[in-house]
């Protein structure tokens, strides 16, 4: 990146390269295979998972955007336990998925009744922070968020670049869930539709579409990671300088016409800030729906 560029590192030019750094082989391989089978694993919660699902990530990378470089250096060397790791979540959520379990986690009486089923809020926390990981162990999305944060003058902007690099990366997943939700998608008949029964002891859980195609996202995911990790085919490429490049370059010309644009960081965070509170608000709405008798047909009561 240009000398030029050093100083002018705007919060657009930051988000850009974060979305770009999503689409990274390594990154992409974990994040999205996680998220739309947690998005099918709870239906209609998805709002509300996906804020929880980036909070996990954000929890892992803002850290080393405010200088924890040791768990940048950490992750580096787990790469391949990362992802062995990564594996078992995914196939330990499969199963959960397919019998319709959650995690435990402190329970609040809910209002309205009490109707609406707690959500699992443990396990789209803990997916969100397992790909959090992985994206800090691929070598493009962590060199590119610790180099255009470095190169900030300040220690308040540079967390700003950060923060917006890494909601770039889950910007993506926002959109997707706004068109998820709207769209019904997660109401088709066959995802609602029970086909069987499986009985352990006295316990029988009826098994829905959405819990099968969750289930089959999580193992197979699972599996696949699994397997490329222990054959040592998921070691880093020596030459990753493509991916990289092209983060750098979604920077820099970004940079090249927002940074002439006097307030645009203020105008930028304020845009972003709005943003958020206004998926925040779509969420709770999405919430009392639930909590008003909308109660989650694929799950038993």
């Amino acid at each position: 990146m240009g000398a030029g560029a050093i100083y002018n590192i705007s919060l657009i030019a930051a988000f850009a390269a974060g979305v770009v750094a999503l689409f990274a082989p390594c990154c992409i391989s974990y994040l999205l295979p996680a998220y739309f089978g947690n998005v099918f694993k709870e239906k209609k919660r998805v709002l509300t998972m996906t804020l929880i699902y980036s909070a996990g990530i954000f929890a892992v990378m803002l850290p080393i955007v405010l200088g924890a470089r040791v768990l940048a250096q950490l992750f580096w060397r787990l790469h391949d336990t990362t992802y062995v790791v990564g594996g078992a979540v995914m196939l330990v959520v499969g199963v959960l998925a397919l019998f319709g379990l959650k995690l435990p986690m402190p329970h609040f009486r809910q209002g309205y009744g009490g109707q609406a089923r707690q959500a699992d809020v443990v396990s789209t926390f803990i997916l969100g922070v397992v790909g959090g990981v992985t994206s800090a162990c691929c070598a493009p999305v962590l060199i590119g968020v610790l180099t255009l944060s470095a190169l900030s003058p300040t220690i308040l902007l540079s967390l700003g670049v950060g923060a917006a690099y890494v909601l770039g990366m889950v910007a993506p997943l926002y959109l997707a869930s706004l068109l998820i939700d709207r769209g019904n998608i997660l109401e088709r008949s066959w995802l609602k539709k029970q086909w069987g029964t499986i009985r352990l002891g006295r316990a029988a859980y009826p098994i829905y579409g959405s819990n099968l195609l969750a289930a089959f996202v999580f193992v197979g995911t699972g599996m696949v990671l699994l397997g490329l990790a222990w054959s040592g085919k998921l070691g880093m490429p020596a030459d990753q300088s493509g991916v990289t490049t092209l983060i750098y370059a979604v920077a820099e010309r970004v940079t090249a016409v927002t940074g002439r644009l006097p307030f645009i960081n203020v105008l930028f965070a304020l845009v972003l800030a709005s943003g958020l509170y206004w998926f925040v608000r779509q969420a709770r709405a999405e919430r009392k729906r639930q909590e008003t008798g909308e109660v989650d047909c694929c799950h038993p009561k």
